[in-house]
């Protein structure tokens, strides 16, 4: 996404009044309704007028030197889980078509809106987020960038909001990642994705797909981009992060589980990309992660978005299931045969997990792995469910392992243009957020030479 535009000269060109809010919204609006474009597919629900209206609004501040930040005005895009005031929440899905609009904004939709940025309109994903593919069979799916005539999956569940960011359709997204719902996406579409400490950005007001590893995070074209939604939504103090210096850097190869049947073109770029950071003067040293060996056997009979997910699905199952995908409902319903004595068991192993990996890490600054095994599988192919099935744990099994851990973690383009997107994940054990912003802001141009 070299040469687009960021937070920053979008911000810049506001300022010096080179471009307006109204401007920039009008732009997003064409390239969505663009019928040779992705947007009919990347968006539920375009908002429109109340775009127009907004920019106009934030155009008036900012003349009257009161825009509520220097972001003021530029347009992002916001998942299908969250609420809208006004809206239904759908959630990718047609059994929710008959809810009632949201009575007030999600809290990270109302601190997106505080900080003066223009919600464009809903992006479309994976039925109720359950899924690392981000094939939907009722609104569509939108293609990834990579490709775009062959026609490859854009990775969920986050989907229409990796392609609004990497189309210049909005400038910034909010999605959601439970297993990987914002990095998958930001890898196969060549753009950044981060999934915060949970704990950080309240979970209010979205759809969950399991209460115990959902996170809300966002995706934009830069590490400095993501750095600033990030604190927007964790209501913290905007700054941009310092690039740290590569040389010294203590980073670790996980040889456990991540590097296990790697698609030959994701294993070359990520090859590349260490050889550059070594060249640089960081310290990479492959480990052994044993620890990552009890995330299959904990998922073994769905894991905690199975248990998390029935609990909240099952009345709606029973009135609606016959709308469901059902490679969404049978997943869903794998929950049905957790008992309660096996969730106990969960909840104790992922505490032992989160506390065994802290010992592990501890001398290292960040875990660097690729972001997914594969590159983005072609839509074609995916028509069989066990071809289905077979891409869609190996997208989603090396973001797992870091919701299962407590940490956080941003996926980073890797691979060169003209080449198959692959992304570099940098991760940490929880609470390591502005850490991993700045090994990333130091590392995003030099791991793509």
């Amino acid at each position: 996404m070299r040469n687009t535009p960021t937070l920053a000269t979008l911000a810049e060109g506001l300022a010096s009044g080179r471009t307006s809010a109204r401007k920039l919204v009008e732009e997003c609006i064409a390239r969505i309704a663009d019928p040779s474009g992705e947007g009919e597919r990347a968006f539920i629900h375009v908002d429109r007028e109340g775009a127009i209206e907004a920019a106009e609004a934030m155009d008036a501040l900012r003349k009257a030197n009161a825009a509520p930040s220097l972001y003021a005005g530029i347009p992002v895009s916001i998942k299908d889980l969250f609420d809208v005031k006004g809206q239904v929440t759908r959630a990718g899905s047609r059994a929710l078509e008959d809810s009632a609009p949201a009575d007030a904004d999600a809290p990270v939709v109302a601190r997106l809106r505080r900080a003066g940025f223009i919600v464009i309109g809903r992006t479309n994903m994976t039925e109720f987020a359950y899924s690392g593919i981000g094939i939907n069979p009722h609104y569509g799916t939108p293609k990834s960038t990579w490709r775009r005539e062959v026609g490859h999956v854009p990775g969920g569940s986050s989907s229409g909001a990796a392609v609004s960011v990497a189309d210049l359709m909005a400038h910034g997204a909010l999605g959601t990642d439970t297993g990987g719902s914002c990095r998958i996406p930001a890898a196969y579409n060549g753009i950044v994705g981060f999934k915060p400490t949970q704990r950080r950005v309240p979970r209010e007001g979205g759809v969950p797909l399991s209460f115990t590893l959902d996170s809300f995070g966002p995706l934009a074209r830069s590490v400095a981009c993501v750095a600033v939604l990030d604190a927007v939504l964790a209501d913290e103090p905007v700054q941009p992060p310092s690039a740290r210096p590569i040389r010294g850097m203590r980073l670790a190869v996980p040889t456990t589980v991540a590097l296990d049947e790697l698609d030959d073109e994701v294993a070359r770029s990520f090859d590349k990309a260490l050889e550059n950071l070594s060249r640089q003067g960081a310290s990479i040293e492959r480990i052994e992660v044993p620890e990552f060996l009890d995330v299959g056997v904990m998922n073994s009979k769905g894991g905690f978005a199975a248990a998390e997910s029935y609990a909240w699905h099952r009345y709606l199952i029973a009135s609606h299931g016959d709308v469901y995908d059902p490679r969404v409902s049978s997943r869903i319903l794998r929950g049905e045969g957790i008992s309660a004595a096996d969730y106990i068991d969960l909840l104790e192993a992922r505490k032992s997990l989160i506390a065994r990996i802290a010992v592990r890490l501890a001398a290292f600054e960040a875990l660097v792995m690729p972001t997914t095994a594969n590159t983005p599988p072609r839509i074609a192919d995916l028509a069989d469910d066990k071809a289905y099935a077979k891409a869609n744990l190996k997208s989603l099994r090396n973001c797992t392992l870091i919701n299962m851990i407590d940490g956080c973690a941003i996926s980073i383009p890797c691979h060169r243009a003209g080449e198959a997107p692959v992304g570099l994940m940098l991760a940490a054990t929880g609470g390591s957020d502005r850490r991993i912003f700045e090994l990333a802001a130091a590392m995003e141009d030099v791991v793509r030479v």
